[in-house]
């Protein structure tokens, strides 16, 4: 079975309340059960974590390593200042999908540059949660081997 780690950085725990007109209505727990559902048509596990913490971000990503076939992820705010997560995801060799609730290249220009993404196999921007469910999707294309 396919297994997935899907991280959410800093300040996605105030969705729902947070700048609704940029992120959307749903929090974040809501967004987790779709992202629960989904994992369950796709019948692949998920391992939610979400944190405001780089280390602990960093550290997750460490431990995937040893259990999960891909990454899902959200820097947040992290995206355009994190070399410590670029270089956590570079280390660890899973296929990994940045994912933005926003469309991030529509925004200020300091958004519109990812320091996060060149170690991702893409990047999904701008559906709000569909979002995260595309790049679940994705992610499990990535990993399942082609068919002959």
């Amino acid at each position: 079975m396919i297994k997935i780690l899907v991280l959410h950085g800093p300040n996605l725990n105030l969705l729902g309340r947070r700048e609704p007109e940029i992120y959307g209505s749903q929090t974040l727990g809501e967004i987790d059960e779709l992202i629960r559902a989904e994992a369950a048509a796709l019948e692949v596990v998920v391992r939610i974590v979400q944190s405001n913490h780089e280390g602990a971000l960093v550290e997750a990503i460490h431990e995937a390593r040893d259990w999960a076939d891909a990454i899902v992820l959200n820097p947040a705010a992290y995206t355009h200042t994190s070399v410590a997560l670029r270089d956590a995801l570079t280390a660890v060799r899973l296929p990994a999908i940045e994912v933005h609730l926003s469309n991030i290249h529509a925004r200020e220009d300091f958004r519109q540059r990812s320091l996060t993404a060149p170690a991702c196999v893409g990047v999904v921007s701008g559906f709000g949660a569909h979002s995260y469910l595309a790049a679940l999707r994705l992610a499990v294309t990535v990993v399942k081997p082609r068919e002959p």
